[in-house]
């Protein structure tokens, strides 16, 4: 019960953080106007891409609203492609068409390589040795190697099916224990968890035997919250040393608690790795931290051996990158189903047919399923996870479609606005799987119109698993169970930002056990 209270509590908080954050503007702006009394005005250069007027010191913070990607998105018939926005003291440029993106990832990525990071993604060092925001050079193609060749092989994803099945079977007896309706993103979240700390460590985190899970979960739950909060801090850096929400103390006490138990967790492997390397490959299969251990690099222009830090930082990034993202858009393929029963039913369709009713859905099922794959990549192309992606930086002055790029610029690519893109997509806002069925376009990076994972050297490493996973998920929840709405209303389907993008009001969904 105390884990599904604090998820409570965390939904309900992001309305309280966007007040704080406004007063907090407002202070800061009313002491800063005195300053720009004595300050010679100044005009935005006009190399700059377009963008709307911004006020003087917070730019344009108050243009954004509550759902920025939105904003953002219309925004583009004033201003056109690429956008220019100023947050604070951070230039910004935005990415809100599929023709840009594809100039931007085919002719620039090198150019945008590096990441622009939070402040309280700096604390106890985790932007260094986290993959998605480690600076571009030899140590992130170490990590990157790691995960794509070692970690997320098709080879190494194949053996661990066994596993992904059995966490799925856990949620779904979750699901038939609850007594009335279900909040799917919280189990989905909670069984995405098991999942991915069976896939790193061998071990369910959430049970009843396990303190030292409850507490890591605890504590990642705080780090997600802070980290998916705006921060004053980062618009304005003469108020790091003030920490004026106290979203840096809050992450720095958070992480910590979670860097200290995943050490724990790394002790422990350590401690039995002498027995686990004299069993043979039937006694004890490689998890992702076995990958880590048993890394060897040729000391020359790689470390010999990853750290101990950096495998510490590692496992917490495998959390925060799996386990939100994928229970947001399960939530979201859900909602759309149910709102879409004509899709519903197509999908349930096909897995009676490929599957039937006397087996479970496996991942070998996938790949005959193309309407079920369908509606994966609907969801993505209209709630992809993160809408800016992780943002991109300018390592040096450029020249992007005829504009002046300063170095440092942070550059958002807006890939919720690029999956409503008129000039790409027919009846942009609808949810119609049947839009790609027979088409080849995929979230592989290679489609700018579908990036929910990003693109160039800098896209998610891990779509590859989040592939099994969400259609596996997806897949088990239709096949199991008939679904309903909780209650006859209209379902709300506006959207609140947070680490990902969520539904605004949680699906409350009712199962029957298929007959």
């Amino acid at each position: 019960m105390a884990i599904h209270e604090k998820l409570r509590l965390r939904e309900n908080s992001d309305q309280m953080d966007w007040l704080g954050l406004l007063v907090c503007i407002i202070i800061f702006s009313a002491s800063g106007a005195v300053l720009l009394l004595h300050r010679r005005k100044s005009s935005r250069p006009k190399q700059h891409p377009p963008g709307p007027p911004g006020w003087p010191i917070i730019g344009n913070m108050f243009d954004l609203g509550t759902v920025p990607h939105r904003t953002l998105t219309e925004l583009r018939q004033k201003y056109g492609d690429v956008l220019w926005l100023k947050f604070g003291a951070i230039n910004t440029m935005a990415i809100l068409s599929a023709k840009a993106a594809t100039d931007f990832f085919k002719n620039h990525d090198s150019t945008f390589a590096e990441r622009k990071v939070t402040e309280t993604m700096r604390v106890h060092g985790y932007d260094k040795s986290s993959l998605a925001l480690a600076p571009y050079g030899a140590f992130w193609r170490v990590l990157r190697r790691l995960v794509t060749v070692e970690m997320l092989a098709t080879k190494r994803i194949n053996e661990t099916a066994s596993v992904r099945r059995k966490c799925v079977n856990d949620m779904l007896l979750w699901i038939e224990q609850e007594a009335s309706g279900v909040h799917v993103a919280r189990l989905v979240f909670l069984s995405t968890f098991n999942l991915l700390g069976n896939l790193m460590l061998s071990r369910d985190l959430l049970d009843r035997e396990s303190n030292d899970g409850a507490e890591f979960f605890q504590a990642m739950m705080g780090l997600m919250e802070w980290s998916g909060h705006a921060n004053l801090a980062d618009f304005f850096p003469i108020l790091r040393r003030l920490d004026p929400q106290g979203l840096r103390r809050k992450m720095e006490r958070d992480v910590g608690k979670a860097l200290e138990i995943a050490s724990k967790f790394v002790k422990e492997r350590l401690e039995k790795k002498d027995k686990y390397i004299t069993g043979t490959s039937d006694e004890k299969r490689k998890d992702f931290l076995d990958v880590l251990l048993d890394f060897e690099g040729n000391g020359k222009d790689e470390p010999a051996k990853v750290s101990e830090k950096d495998l510490n930082i590692f496992i917490l990034e495998i959390f925060l990158a799996g386990s939100e993202t994928t229970s947001s858009t399960i939530e979201w393929a859900l909602t759309e189903l149910l709102t879409n029963p004509e899709s519903l039913n197509k999908a349930k369709a096909e897995l009676a047919q490929a599957v039937g009713a006397d087996r479970t859905f496996e991942e070998d099922d996938i790949d005959n399923l193309p309407y079920l794959k369908a509606v994966i990549k609907e969801t993505l192309r209209l709630h992809p996870p993160i809408p800016f992606l992780v943002p991109r930086r300018a390592m040096e002055d450029t020249n992007f479609q005829g504009y002046h790029i300063p170095k440092d610029t942070q550059v958002l690519v807006n890939a919720w606005a690029i999956g409503r893109d008129p000039e790409v997509w027919d009846e942009p806002w609808s949810f119609k799987p049947e839009r790609f069925l027979g088409s080849t376009v995929d979230y592989k990076g290679q489609n700018y119109e579908l990036i929910p994972f990003g693109a160039g050297r800098r896209m998610c490493a891990g779509v590859p698993l989040a592939h099994r996973m969400l259609h596996l998920i997806l897949g088990s929840l239709l096949h199991q169970f008939d679904w309903e709405l909780d209650c006859k209303e209209e379902i709300d389907m506006n959207d609140r930002m947070g680490i990902t993008v969520r539904k605004a009001e949680p699906l409350i969904a009712v199962p029957k056990r298929c007959k």
